[in-house]
């Protein structure tokens, strides 16, 4: 008697008694996407502290006594020659900048000096002797002589406001005239007006030897 099974009824004779071969299958898609993952790297990402340390080497570990944090810092400011000559070598650089500035180079002046329209002004101011620059010699002789004779304080208060008149009108005439000519010189400027009478009448009020960018001309001279 042959009993009922599954699969191909011409398989009763051979010698599998009832169990089936298996078969291939197809794959699915949650295989697919298994195998269509690319494998790891096997390791963390290292931090950016890390691997700046890498890159920099062993730190040292921290100083145990103030005697060794001493010792560090002298040894990584170099030896007493060693810094003898940077600290020489920072003071002839220093002074060569400041003997650029003085001397009138562009790249060496202040944001305030620079331009061929500021160096035209100072050109004009230097050529000319202003009343406005006597008011600083004036003002501490007057001082002087208000605490050696302290009667004298009203004529000295009233010396001084005349002498501040004088600058303030003087002040005013020459910003107008600066001005005029600089539009003169240069018709396409925009470096003008309050501002650039006002940067005249301070140059104007130093004393000439202590102006900088040092004076370019005499007085008298023509600009």
């Amino acid at each position: 008697m042959k009993l009922l099974r599954r699969g191909n009824p011409d398989n009763s004779d051979n010698g599998n008694n009832g169990v089936d071969e298996p078969t291939a299958t197809e794959p699915t898609d949650a295989t697919t996407r298994s195998s269509a993952i690319t494998e790891g790297k096997g390791r963390p990402t290292p931090s950016r502290r890390d691997a700046e340390g890498k890159r920099r080497g062993p730190v040292a570990p921290a100083p145990l006594t103030a005697k060794e944090a001493r010792a560090r810092r002298k040894q990584g400011r170099g030896t007493k020659e060693e810094r003898k000559a940077a600290a020489s070598e920072r003071r002839a650089d220093a002074a060569d900048r400041r003997a650029r500035m003085l001397a009138g180079e562009d790249k060496y002046l202040l944001p305030r000096d620079k331009g061929p329209v500021r160096a035209y002004v100072r050109d004009l101011v230097d050529s000319r002797r202003h009343l406005v620059g006597l008011f600083m010699p004036l003002a501490v002789l007057l001082i002087m002589a208000m605490f050696l004779n302290p009667s004298l304080q009203a004529i000295v208060t009233l010396g001084m406001f005349v002498m501040m008149l004088f600058m303030a009108i003087e002040g005013v005439i020459m910003g107008r005239q600066i001005n005029n000519k600089v539009r003169e010189r240069f018709p396409d400027t925009l470096d003008g007006g309050f501002k650039l009478g006002w940067y005249a009448f301070v140059r104007a009020s130093q004393i000439r030897k202590m102006r900088a960018p040092a004076p370019q001309v005499s007085p008298g001279d023509a600009v």
